[in-house]
């Protein structure tokens, strides 16, 4: 599988319970942070639930 890089640009502060859980089940816990992950259908999922936050780099 591909390798992608998810960095989180937006803050989590004001956003829903399910939105912060998502992106602290892709590893990031402070802004401008980042985690290379594998492309699973299971990350792609999470990846658009919170496509406004993160930004994503193939690799």
């Amino acid at each position: 599988m591909a390798k992608i890089k998810i960095t989180q640009v937006k803050s989590i502060i004001d956003r829903s319970e399910r939105q912060k859980r998502t992106v602290q089940a892709l590893g990031l816990s402070k802004m401008n942070q980042s985690v290379e992950v594998e492309a699973t259908p299971q990350i792609i999922g999470m990846i658009r639930k919170v496509n406004h936050l993160i930004a994503i780099e193939s690799i």
